[in-house]
């Protein structure tokens, strides 16, 4: 159904915000104790967890989407058959293409415009163009997916029907 490097770029990116996520709680956590046992705070810790926690969320959509693990509210469609219920799964495969990918576009200008008008953090000067590219590449790979999704699934029922 998907290719392997479809799959493949969609764990390593979980894996990679797994990390990223590992790396905040320690930040967190060494943020905390200096904070609280040795008077000394982290300068620029909630600048960093901001950052970290929206490239997460961002490493998180290609497997996401993947797995089909997005909340679905079936309550009104339950009792419909199930070619209509095909249907709107595949619409919603296509609208989170356009989406995702509006998303990953909006993102590549905020990076081109943050790059351009050298745009960073207010206490640690992190530049913001990073921010933008490190959700921008995320959710181009989770609006593949869901092109490939709706796709494939479509061109499946077609000759599931024939």
């Amino acid at each position: 159904m998907f290719s392997n490097l479809l799959e493949r770029t969609a764990r390593l990116c979980s894996i990679l915000g797994g990390l990223v996520m590992t790396g905040l709680m320690l930040m967190t956590c060494y943020s905390l104790i200096s904070r609280n046992f040795f008077d000394s705070a982290l300068i620029g810790d909630f600048e960093l967890t901001g950052v970290g926690a929206g490239a997460a969320i961002a490493l998180f959509m290609p497997l996401c989407q993947l797995k089909r693990e997005n909340i679905i509210v079936d309550f009104f469609t339950a009792k419909c058959s199930e070619g209509f219920n095909h249907g709107l799964d595949r619409m919603g495969d296509v609208l989170m293409a356009v989406i995702f990918g509006l998303l990953s576009w909006r993102c590549a200008l905020g990076a081109i415009n943050a790059k351009e008008t050298m745009g960073a953090s207010m206490l640690l000067g992190f530049p913001d163009w990073i921010v933008f590219t490190s959700m921008c590449i995320p959710f181009g790979i989770t609006a593949l997916i869901a092109l490939m999704q709706a796709l494939s699934q479509l061109q499946h029922h077609e000759e599931a029907t024939a």
